[in-house]
C-alpha cells in the first residue's frame, strides 16, 4: 500500500488499534457482554454485518500475506490434510459415539459435535498474525478445512438424530468456496500487481483494520450472553466448559505436535484446533437445534478472541 493511500490520521488510527491488539479483542468480548444487557437492540442490527465482514477478513488475511506467504503457507500440504481429518471428522465421530455411550445429549453434546466437526473460522489467519503464529499455515489449514467439510462432516451429521438433510451442508461450503476463492483471489491480485505493498506500513494498516472488523464481529455475536450470564449458573457451566474445550484443543495440540515441527507452525496448527466456524451450520439444523445453540455460540467466541492475549503468551514462554 503506497504511503499516500492511507490519510496520516486513519493510519495512525488503525496504527494504535494494531500495536494493541490483543488488548482490543478482550475489550470487544466486554463490550458486547454489555451491549446485550444495556442495548438490546444493538447486536441484532450488527448482525446482518457478520457475513460480510468474515469475507472482508479473509481478504485482508490473504492480502497481508501475499502470494509469496501464501506459496509458503502451503508447503506440507498432506500434513495439513491428515491434521483436517483428524481434527474434523476423527473428533467429532468420536464425541458423538462417546457422548451417547454416555447418555450425553441436548445442547451440550450438540454444541461439542458442531465445533469439532466445524472447519478453522475465516478470521484464522488474522488471530495467527496477532498471537505470533503462522497466517500461512492457518491459511492453509482454513483452505483445507473449508474444502473437505463436506466429506468430514457428513458422518457426524449422519450419527446425530434429528439434524434433517446432511446434503444441505455441501450447498453452503460450496458458497462459502466461492468466496473464500474471490476474497483470496482479489488479495493476491492486489499485491501481485504492486496496488498494495508489502511494506511495514502498509501491514500496520492492514492488522489494524483486521483487529476492528474482528471486534464488530464479536459485539454482534456476543448480545445474548449477557442476559444469559444474569439469569442463572447454568450460562456460568457452559462458559466453563467451551473455555476447557477451546484452549483444550489448543493445549492439545501443542502437547502432542511441539516437538515434531517448528512452533509458529504448530501454533496455527492449536488454534485451527480450538477456533472453529460453528455458525456455518447454523443454516442446515432444524430451528428448534439452531435457538438453543445461540448461547453456546455467544460464549464459543471467549475463548477464541482470547487467543491472541492468553495464548500469545503461552507460545513466548514456549520458544528456546
Amino acid at each position: 500500500m503506497p504511503p499516500c493511500a492511507v490519510p496520516p490520521m486513519l493510519f495512525l488510527i488503525l496504527d494504535t488499534i494494531a500495536a494493541r491488539a490483543r488488548l482490543v479483542l478482550p475489550v470487544g468480548l466486554v463490550l458486547g457482554i454489555l451491549g446485550g444487557l444495556v442495548a438490546p437492540d444493538l447486536a441484532p442490527a450488527l448482525q446482518g454485518l457478520v457475513a460480510p465482514v468474515v469475507v472482508a477478513l479473509l481478504f485482508l488475511g490473504v492480502l497481508r500475506l501475499g502470494p509469496e506467504g501464501v506459496r509458503a503457507g502451503l508447503y506440507g500440504w498432506r500434513g495439513g490434510v491428515i491434521a483436517v481429518l483428524a481434527l474434523q471428522l476423527a473428533l467429532p465421530v468420536a464425541a458423538v459415539l462417546g457422548g451417547q455411550a454416555i447418555g450425553l445429549g441436548g445442547v451440550v453434546l450438540a454444541g461439542v459435535v458442531l465445533v469439532l466437526a466445524a472447519a478453522p473460522i475465516t478470521g484464522s489467519p488474522n488471530l495467527a498474525i496477532l498471537s505470533g503464529a503462522s497466517g500461512a499455515v492457518a491459511l492453509r489449514q482454513l483452505v483445507l478445512g473449508t474444502a473437505l467439510l463436506p466429506l468430514t462432516a457428513l458422518p457426524a451429521f449422519l450419527l446425530m438424530p434429528g439434524w434433517g438433510a446432511p446434503q444441505e451442508v455441501v450447498v453452503i461450503v460450496l458458497r462459502l468456496l466461492v468466496l473464500i476463492g474471490l476474497a483470496g483471489g482479489l488479495g493476491l491480485w492486489l499485491r501481485h500487481r504492486g496496488i498494495v505493498g508489502g511494506d511495514p506500513r502498509s501491514l500496520r494498516a492492514i492488522d489494524g483494520l483486521a483487529t476492528l472488523l474482528l471486534a464488530v464481529i464479536v459485539i454482534a455475536l456476543m448480545g445474548a450472553v449477557g442476559p444469559a450470564l444474569l439469569s442463572g449458573s447454568g450460562a456460568w457451566i457452559m462458559l466453563a466448559g467451551v473455555l476447557a474445550l477451546g484452549f483444550g484443543l489448543q493445549a492439545g495440540v501443542l502437547v502432542v505436535m511441539h516437538k515434531r515441527a517448528p512452533l509458529v507452525e504448530v501454533a496455527s496448527l492449536s488454534q485451527a484446533a480450538g477456533n472453529r466456524n460453528i455458525a456455518l451450520f447454523l443454516g442446515v439444523l432444524p430451528a428448534s437445534v439452531a435457538a438453543d445453540l445461540f448461547v453456546f455460540i455467544g460464549l464459543y467466541q471467549i475463548p477464541m478472541y482470547l487467543t491472541p492475549l492468553v495464548m500469545g503468551w503461552v507460545y513466548r514462554r514456549m520458544e528456546p
